[in-house]
């Protein structure tokens, strides 16, 4: 068992508030072209392919215990419904709105962390969840009002990437994290492969083929290649640091969204939707301040 190191946690979750958005935004370019089953497959066949050499050369081994096992199959299948719902949505919202309807996901951890894994959540704490939450519901009513139904994938992906993470922290002491992610990439890739075979002659448009061309093949590594040290960067913060504590800072995936929505989509949140946005953040930083003040030894009596 590695003992916690909080601060190495949160350094390696900020990692992944800055890459995870680089990868969905070229999931987004991706998805105007490329079915949504052939995203998937090749984001988890890369990971599968880059972790593997890794370690090999490393000197790991993919053994777990049949109980690592059955809960890693469930954290794969986790990630493979939250990847697809991520996918779907930037196919309808901007970037930076649908990873700020996304970042519900923070308050669920924070009430998962507490009635799962008996993780101390105070009153203050949970009243920024609820204010968070309306904030995340500002942010939905204009995408709603655009889009329709699909401006509530992110709220489901939300869901889905709650229990993924608290799965991940439930074995994230006992197995390797390269292991744990080569054997996600493993699981995954011939499960999506086998459900496209099956499924694309039916007519569903996102278990269809393309053929990429020289461009799209540059963007389907690169997707690979940022979900894979997205999603271990995530791991190992696990690894690391509580679940309570590492929710607030995914916060900081908004600001990174937002920007790169900017730079490469040339999309802003509108105001109210902008509105939300600072509410939600606003709701995250307090929920910081609380958890640095639940951990800040108290100074002896003199």
């Amino acid at each position: 068992m590695i003992a916690d190191r909080p601060a190495f946690g949160v350094l390696l979750m900020i990692g992944f508030c800055a890459i995870a958005p680089l990868g969905d935004a070229v999931a987004k370019l991706l998805g105007e072209t490329i079915p949504l089953g052939q995203l998937i497959a090749v984001r988890f066949a890369a990971q599968a392919l880059l972790l593997l050499p890794i370690i090999w050369l490393t000197g790991r081994s993919l053994a777990v215990s049949p109980r690592i096992l059955r809960i890693a199959a469930l954290r794969t299948v986790l990630h493979i419904i939250g990847i697809g719902g991520m996918f779907t949505a930037l196919r309808y919202l901007p970037l930076a709105d649908a990873v700020a309807i996304a970042f519900v996901m923070p308050f669920i951890m924070l009430l998962l962390g507490r009635w799962l894994l008996n993780e101390e959540v105070g009153p203050r704490r949970l009243a920024a969840c609820v204010v968070g939450f309306i904030g995340t519901l500002l942010v939905v009513q204009p995408s709603f009002a655009n889009v329709g139904w699909p401006a509530f994938l992110p709220l489901v992906v939300a869901v889905v990437f709650s229990f993924y993470m608290i799965v991940s922290r439930h074995i994230a002491k006992e197995a390797d994290p390269l292991a744990l992610q080569a054997i996600s990439g493993i699981m995954a890739t011939p499960f999506v492969v086998f459900a496209i075979w099956l499924g694309h002659d039916s007519g569903f448009e996102w278990l269809g083929l393309k053929a990429p061309d020289g461009y799209e093949i540059f963007l389907l590594i690169a997707i690979g290649c940022l979900g894979t040290l997205a999603h271990l960067l995530m791991t190992w913060s696990l690894r690391f640091a509580p679940s309570a504590t590492l929710a607030p800072i995914q916060y900081l995936e908004i600001p990174f969204a937002t920007a790169i929505g900017w730079i490469v989509f040339s999309d802003l949140p509108n105001g109210l939707a902008a509105l939300g946005i600072a509410i939600t953040m606003a709701a995250g930083l307090y929920i910081v301040y609380r958890e640095r003040r639940r951990v800040e030894p108290i100074p002896p009596e003199t």
